[in-house]
Formats: structure tokens, C-alpha cells, sequence
């Protein structure tokens, strides 16, 4: 064997280990609920909803106080978090008159696992998690909206821009493209993006069956048709305030608005319960006032 082709094959190998290594570094850590809605004084139920290949996720139903069938809210965590993280949404909402759906994504919290997470089969255990909804008699299925979180967010407006029968959408802290994001990581680790960093998107993509440039959130916001909010705190260090603002940029101008928060960060816990109040009046505007 020539010595270019013993090199060759160290490249290969070398690139090879480490797509390895950053697939099984991707895998979302799980943290199960120690907590529950009853902790907010808020009556509630737990669900098991079937997802994709038959796998269950994990929710609390939050229903609505004397309205029937009422608004609706599901709300999705971002990677490695739970429902209970985003139960600060819960109180608001309620009291506002919708009933609220938090899950947990596969592979986190109380639901199954399924292999490795992205962003898509976030997107999926969302649409499950709305037909759920959808055929409940107690909930009106003109007027269901969706919340998420990070890569949460992201999925949620793949959802949105997949369906017609969504009321609104509230994107918090999404990106605008899964390439920068990966490009970014790199950077931090000083991982050349040419060739290691394109090789590793180029497997996550094969891995998870769908491009990047098909699924980014700033080509599928053009897509959405209902109402969408998107949220971003400008002390984020996680995913720069700019991406929510090439987020609106690539939106309807009539149907997305753009709240951007002042030292507010990534987390869904902590600061970012400062947009709850936000989050539950542009629901309250878009969603209560739709007709049935």
C-alpha cells in the first residue's frame, strides 16, 4: 500500500472517529420531573400520547376553568429539558382560559426513547401532541397554538409550516439555521470546519433523514401561515439575538412579531420567565379572539 493511500485511510478513519464522537455527544441528556403542576396550585391529569413507531410521550393536561371546548396551548422544551422546565407558562395561560398540553419530547423527561433526538423528531412528538388535542370533545380545534423552546422552538415552527389547522406559534430562542449552530460549536472547540465540521453535518443529516437547508427555521418561518411570536433574550450566549432577527426577516411582515428581551438568556428557566407574560397576551389576542 502507497504511502498516500496509508494517509488517505488515516483521514478516513481519523473523520470517521470523530463523527462517532459528536453523534454520541448530541445525544440529549435526560432529566426526568421531580415536580408537578399541583406544585402552581393547578389541577391537572397525566397522559400518555402515542408518537411516531408507536412510542409514548410523557404530558400533563392542564384543562381550561368552565369554558368547554376551549383554546388550547401545547408547550415543548428545548434539548436535554423536561416539561416541568416550562411549567412557568402554565399559571398565565391559565388564567387567560386555555387549556395547557407540556410534553416531554422522546428521549426526555418521563417519555420513551427512540435512538438519537433531533430537531425533526421534536417537530413530530409536537403534531402527535396536537392531534391529541384535536380529538379531545373538551377542546376546540380551530384554536390550538404552539410553544417552544430552543430546539423546541425550531420544531415548532417545522410543525407550523407543515399544517394548516394551527391557531399561532411561539418561537423562544430558536436559531435560523442547524448549520451556523453546528459551525459555531466547532468554532468553540477550535474543529476546522473544512473538512471535519462539513463531514459531521453531512452524517447528522444522513442520520437524522433530512437536510439542514430543508428544515432550517428560517426556511420553514416562510412557510407558516398562522400568527407567529418570536421571543429572544439579548443576553443569550447560546444563539445570538441576530438569529431571531434573520428569523423576521424571513417571515410574513404581517403575521410575526418579534420581542427581544433585555439580559435575558438561553435558559427556560430563571430569566426567560419573563416572557410569559408576553407570550400569554399574544395568545390571548391571536387564539381567544379566533372563531370557532
Amino acid at each position: 500500500m502507497t504511502l498516500l493511500a496509508w494517509l488517505a485511510g488515516g483521514v478516513v478513519l481519523g473523520a470517521a472517529a470523530f463523527v462517532a464522537a459528536v453523534y454520541v455527544g448530541f445525544r440529549a441528556p435526560r432529566e426526568r420531573e421531580t415536580g408537578s403542576p399541583a406544585d402552581l396550585g393547578l389541577p391537572f391529569e397525566t397522559l400518555s400520547l402515542t408518537t411516531t413507531r408507536g412510542k409514548r410521550l410523557f404530558a400533563w393536561f392542564i384543562p381550561a376553568e368552565d369554558v368547554a371546548p376551549s383554546p388550547a396551548v401545547v408547550i415543548l422544551h428545548g434539548w436535554g429539558a423536561n416539561a416541568e422546565m416550562m411549567l412557568p407558562f402554565a399559571p398565565p395561560l391559565h388564567a387567560a382560559g386555555f387549556a395547557v398540553l407540556l410534553l416531554d419530547a422522546r428521549n426526555h423527561g418521563r417519555s420513551d426513547g427512540d435512538g438519537s433526538s433531533s430537531m425533526p423528531k421534536f417537530a413530530e412528538d409536537l403534531s402527535h401532541a396536537v392531534d391529541a388535542l384535536r380529538a379531545r370533545p373538551d377542546i376546540d380545534p380551530a384554536r390550538i397554538a404552539i410553544v417552544g423552546h430552543s430546539v423546541g422552538a425550531a420544531a415548532a415552527l417545522l410543525c407550523a409550516s407543515r399544517r394548516d389547522d394551527i391557531a399561532a406559534c411561539v418561537s423562544l430562542a430558536a436559531f435560523a439555521h442547524p448549520e451556523e449552530v453546528m459551525r459555531r460549536i466547532m468554532a468553540r472547540g477550535r474543529i476546522p470546519y473544512v473538512p471535519l465540521g462539513w463531514l459531521v453535518n453531512r452524517v447528522v443529516e444522513i442520520a437524522i433523514g433530512h437536510r439542514f437547508a430543508d428544515i432550517a427555521p428560517m426556511v420553514t418561518i416562510a412557510k407558516v401561515r398562522c400568527p407567529v411570536l418570536l421571543g429572544h433574550g439579548t443576553a443569550d450566549m447560546a444563539v445570538p439575538v441576530s438569529d431571531a432577527r434573520m428569523l423576521l426577516s424571513c417571515a410574513d411582515a404581517n403575521t410575526c412579531r418579534l420581542i427581544e428581551l433585555p439580559d435575558v438568556d438561553h435558559g427556560a428557566n430563571g430569566t426567560m420567565d419573563r416572557v410569559t407574560g408576553p407570550v400569554a397576551a399574544f395568545l390571548t389576542e391571536m387564539v381567544q379572539k379566533r372563531p370557532s
